[in-house]
């Protein structure tokens, strides 16, 4: 190694912030005999380093990166660098407003961290191999159980399969069921990361409207009878957060039943309504099995936990095993032991009834100030539950326009117009509310855009 490598290797890491003004670097000695090099080589590339202002001398404690050093930020460097956040982006970690995000503030973060210290110790040797494919035994059973209870399902916890969110999710479903020519139907308007994910591996992928009354199952069977798997969100459709209705639940199940085809069932909130009205899940009316019903744990505890199910219809229990083998490692099992406790204590159940309730008045907070702040802008079609509020431009088209002017004050909505993927489009904002905590920061959030919004839609 010569002096230009070992100038070149500091300077780059001053620049990219691994070494900071003040930070102590090793003597010359100490270096020449880690890299084995002579002494007068390191003497050289630090001279130019401390010719050029990055390197300071002590004398008798050293040698330092310059104290008086002014480099960009990391932040700053990403203002310059970074490109301007998408409006199909809720991944953004800073920000309000953000779609899917439960209320963090209210996590029982105490009862997580002493399940947590005990799954930890008592986690045995046997347990440190490689974990189960199909998951964790407890964890399947606890969830076959909360799903009979809650959502209304008659299944057994060898049809549940652990895996690491949606689009784990989708991804196996269809590489286990899936022939590349298979007509795969989705939502339109449907969620964002479904379609990328399905523009990728469902080549013959088409798309179904959405009414008042959900999927458009007429539509279905007008142009796409011969389909092999249709995706929905029937609980609280993703945007729009309404219903399917019954008849078109039945419609579909038929459908799925004549023809031999899978509906894959999407309950990514179905746990949050607001009335005494539970709507039970499709799969619960699915008497020939073919539902292939999905969650996950990302809407109701934390998204980084990364914990999603499928309920597995019972003759394919053999196929997903068979595959699962070969496309999934099995998830990490100290986190689905953690899971496992919580849900079978009762934690989970609480945790939820307590959302629902906060949620409701949350939401509240947001539609007041919505209409407080913008009172001639829009127009809600409210539901009996979800997790956010579709505002409904009462004139115009310029949803894009009037996000971008949000984002720009970091409250991080979405278009509704970008969750179609068809011509026929509805035009408003997607706003997310569950971390909003009182209605004067509700207020505070909107009036930031207030003056920018009013000049740009006079």
């Amino acid at each position: 190694m010569g002096y230009k490598e070992i100038y070149a290797r500091y300077r780059q890491h001053i620049l990219e912030g691994r070494l900071k003004p003040g930070d102590r670097v090793p003597a010359i000695r100490t270096l020449a005999s880690e890299l084995q090099v002579a002494r007068k080589t390191v003497e050289a590339a630090y001279e130019i380093l401390i010719g050029e202002g990055y390197f300071v001398s002590q004398g008798a404690k050293g040698t330092c990166v310059n104290p008086q050093l002014l480099l960009a930020t990391a932040s700053e460097k990403a203002a310059v660098s970074a490109p301007p956040a998408s409006e199909n982006s809720p991944r953004e970690s800073k920000g309000e407003l953000r779609l899917g995000i439960p209320a963090l503030d209210e996590f029982p973060h105490k009862k997580w961290l002493l399940i947590s210290g005990k799954a930890a110790r008592t986690l045995r040797p046997e347990e440190m191999i490689l974990p189960p494919v199909m998951g964790y035994q407890p964890l399947r059973e606890a969830i076959a159980s909360y799903l009979s209870i809650s959502r209304g399902l008659n299944c057994q916890p060898e049809q549940i399969f652990i895996t690491s969110g949606y689009r784990a999710n989708l991804r196996l479903i269809l590489a286990v069921l899936a022939q590349p020519s298979d007509k795969v139907l989705f939502e339109d308007p449907g969620y964002f990361f479904g379609q990328k994910l399905l523009k990728r591996i469902a080549p013959n992928l088409h798309y179904v409207p959405v009414d008042r009354q959900g999927m458009d199952v007429d539509y279905l069977l007008r142009y796409h009878p011969d389909a092999r798997f249709a995706i929905v969100t029937p609980t609280h459709h993703s945007p729009l957060a309404v219903t399917l209705s019954l008849p078109r639940k039945h419609q579909l199940l038929e459908w799925a039943q004549q023809h031999d085809s899978w509906i894959i069932e999407d309950d990514y909130d179905g746990e949050f309504h607001y009335t005494r009205k539970v709507i039970p899940a499709m799969k619960s009316l699915d008497v020939h099995d073919r539902v292939i019903y999905t969650g996950t744990f990302s809407k109701t505890m934390m998204p980084a936990m990364r914990v999603g199910y499928l309920v597995m219809p019972k003759e394919t229990i053999a196929r997903f095993n068979e595959l699962g083998e070969i496309l999934e490692t099995g998830m990490s099992l100290l986190p689905q032991k953690i899971l496992a406790q919580f849900l079978s204590e009762g934690h989970f159940y609480r945790h939820i009834k307590k959302m629902r309730i906060l949620y409701q008045q949350r939401r509240r907070m947001m539609l007041d100030a919505l209409q407080q702040c913008f009172p001639e802008m829009f127009d809600f079609e409210l539901t009996d539950g979800g997790m956010h509020i579709v505002a409904f431009l009462r004139r115009g088209t310029q949803d894009k326009a009037l996000a971008e002017i949000w984002q720009r004050h970091q409250l991080r909505v979405l278009p509704l117009s970008g969750w179609y993927m068809q011509t026929q489009k509805r035009y408003g904002l997607v706003i997310g509310y569950t971390n909003i905590r009182s209605p004067e920061q509700a207020f505070a959030l909107l009036q930031r855009t207030a003056r920018e919004t009013r000049d740009a839609f006079k």
